[in-house]
């Protein structure tokens, strides 16, 4: 009987891949300074697919409550400006020629409610892909013991490693929610 084990790098690597998507998702939403990253995720169909903004044209932050976006295509500014103004973020931007100028509003209370929720949302998302990791994790222990690779004992260590490592991810996920909720709510 051979011994194999189950690959935890990966599962790490994958379970960091979802915490990282939900850094980026988060460093979108504003909190009331203005941010080139607060653009970065939206998506602008172009050239026959969809494209982060930031790769047809230039984010620049002019003032405190102000993002231009620089368009490198003169035919690609009515989409940026729509990709812009239909995004989850209640920004309402003006095209001047190639520059789409982006005034960011002051947060009214109602509003930072409303971006605390997109938060917990973006959160959730990132804590169901965890548990699809460890699911994956758990199927390969049950196979590896089916096969004959493993004993019963060592699913038992194996599950509590993995479940550690899905434990500390999700810990992970709700300290960055908690972060930016304070961001979100602090005036």
């Amino acid at each position: 009987m051979t011994k194999e084990e189950p690959d935890l790098d990966t599962l790490n690597r994958r379970m960091d891949g979802a915490v990282e998507v939900l850094r980026k998702e988060l460093q979108g939403l504003r909190t009331g300074r203005a941010s080139a990253s607060l653009l970065e995720p939206i998506m602008v169909p172009a050239y026959g697919s969809e494209l982060p903004l930031n790769q047809v044209g230039t984010i620049s932050v002019p003032e405190p409550r102000m993002l231009t976006v620089q368009v490198w295509d003169r035919g690609m500014v009515k989409a940026v400006e729509k990709a812009i103004r239909t995004a989850p973020l209640g920004l309402n931007p003006s095209v001047d020629g190639q520059l789409i100028r982006v005034p960011l509003p002051e947060l009214s209370q109602e509003r930072r409610n409303d971006l605390v929720k997109v938060a917990h949302k973006y959160a959730e998302q990132a804590r169901v892909a965890v548990r699809n990791v460890r699911r994956d994790g758990m199927d390969e222990l049950k196979k590896l013991e089916k096969d004959g690779h493993i004993s019963a004992d060592d699913v038992a260590i194996w599950a509590d490693e993995i479940q550690a490592l899905t434990d500390r991810h999700v810990q992970t996920i709700n300290q960055l929610l908690e972060s930016k909720e304070k961001d979100i709510t602090t005036v």
